[in-house]
């Protein structure tokens, strides 16, 4: 994608041009929201998201957009009476049109807003992985379907950290409600997510995430419980077995016989299975600054994470699981990474590489929200207010991918046409001159129709 989110907007067109088109690609969210003050105030928040001005929360937006009507909007996004379900399951359906496909990703990460104070929802001491420290702030889940360099964030959801679940009377002022009161880890957040995209119909060919929540043996199984392909981060020091451990019946010395099989190899740390592998470089894209590559090695192994077992004095050790790729980085700057993905055996190691590496564009997004759409910019602190804020920066960002797309494929609509007008110019000297342009042109088409809009 490239560039800032807004510069089409903002920079290439006047505002009468986009305010147009939004509030016909709107038309579909209005519809559900029902009352007719709701269906105003709806594009004017939109509207003051992607229009310029460095605040995006209410006050400034009215004053931009609406002078005098700061109370509705106000109203709108904090103390109305609508659920937000329904535009949530709206945007599932605009995701999946814009680049929901076999070949498209499903990102689950998550990103922290810094925050001061305590009273804001879900405010606290966390860390926050953009800071790369602990700081006090606000941390959402966030789930983003993306093809190629395009994404689109289809959900963000507040974790609740344990100081907050922990206080009825915190969680009441701050009006979560009840259903949402209950302590939930983040990849249990994720899954409930995943659920509600699968249940819409989105198209995804493979959920990815970052060691957060690929170190969760549960999160994992549900993946695979659920017939997804999977490719997440891992710690290094992560247990697997090699791909050929055998389960054997130890043999007692004294006493009864032994009731339960044990692995003939016990497991080992992710970086010390990888440390004898043969390393390659790989590119899997070419980015504003040249080639992105680094060095890459896989191998089968199984997973450390089937039911647990005492293994001699090694106390209780998990036994094999599932079968799955173990995948090592070792990026220029020196730091080695690590993943383990389901995917099938027979796939090549640029396509392990650039299907880990398809995570990036969710960073982009979060930055992209943050800079340009505000984001983190929402100053209330109901639990209510930043649910409908973080929807409506996600619906505007989809509305600006959305226009970005339309513009590639108009371009690419335009080449195909100045092509066959070439081709059709051309006179034909004689028959077999006629026949060769003819096949000439069928091959250009053809290999014009092959592109994709990424």
């Amino acid at each position: 994608m490239g560039g800032r989110l807004l510069e089409g907007p903002t920079m290439a067109s006047t505002t009468s041009d986009w305010a147009g088109e939004l509030g016909r690609w709107l038309k579909p969210f209005l519809e559900r929201l029902g009352h007719i003050a709701r269906r105003r105030m709806c594009p004017l928040y939109v509207a003051g998201l992607i229009g310029p001005g460095d605040r995006k929360s209410v006050q400034p937006m009215a004053e931009r957009l609406a002078p005098g009507n700061y109370d509705q909007l106000h109203h709108f996004v904090a103390a109305g009476v609508w659920d937000a379900a329904p535009l949530e399951t709206e945007l599932l359906v605009q995701a999946d049109r814009l680049v929901g496909g076999s070949d498209a990703v499903l990102v689950i990460d998550d990103t922290a807003m810094p925050k001061k104070g305590k009273h804001s929802v879900g405010v606290a001491p966390q860390y926050a992985s953009a800071l790369g420290k602990t700081a006090n702030c606000q941390t959402l889940v966030s789930v983003t379907l993306a093809r190629g360099e395009v994404p689109v964030m289809m959900a963000l959801r507040l974790f609740l950290p344990e100081s907050w679940t922990s206080d009825p009377a915190r969680l009441e002022r701050a009006g979560v409600p009840a259903e949402y009161r209950t302590a939930r880890t983040k990849p249990e957040i994720a899954l409930a997510e995943i659920d509600r995209v699968i249940a819409a119909g989105v198209r995804f060919g493979c959920v990815l995430a970052d060691a957060g929540y690929g170190m969760s043996a549960p999160f994992r199984h549900a993946l695979t419980e659920r017939s997804l392909l999977w490719a997440v981060g891992i710690p290094r020091h992560l247990k697997v077995y090699p791909v050929d451990v055998q389960l054997t019946w130890p043999i007692a010395g004294r006493g009864r016989p032994r009731q339960r099989h044990i692995p003939d190899v016990l497991s080992k740390a992710a970086e010390d299975m990888l440390a004898y592998a043969e390393w390659h470089p790989i590119t899997w894209r070419t980015g504003t600054k040249g080639k992105l590559k680094a060095r890459f090695a896989a191998v089968r192994v199984r997973t450390a994470d089937g039911p647990p077992q005492r293994i001699g004095d090694k106390g209780q050790q998990h036994l094999p699981g599932d079968e799955a790729w173990l995948i090592g980085e070792y990026r220029t700057s020196g730091e080695k990474k690590y993943y383990l993905a389901n995917l099938p055996t027979e796939s090549d190691l640029r396509t392990l590489a650039a299907t880990i590496k398809a995570r990036w564009v969710c960073e982009q997004g979060h930055q992209q929200l943050k800079e340009e759409l505000g984001l983190d910019h929402f100053e209330g602190r109901s639990w209510q207010g930043l649910r409908r804020h973080a929807l409506m920066t996600m619906i505007a960002y989809a509305f600006l991918q959305y226009r970005r797309l339309t513009q590639v494929k108009r371009k690419k609509k335009n080449q195909w046409t100045s092509a066959s007008a070439n081709l059709a110019s051309r006179a034909p000297r004689h028959r077999r001159a006629h026949r060769s342009t003819a096949k000439s042109a069928m091959s250009v088409l053809s290999k014009m129709g092959r592109h994709r809009v990424a």
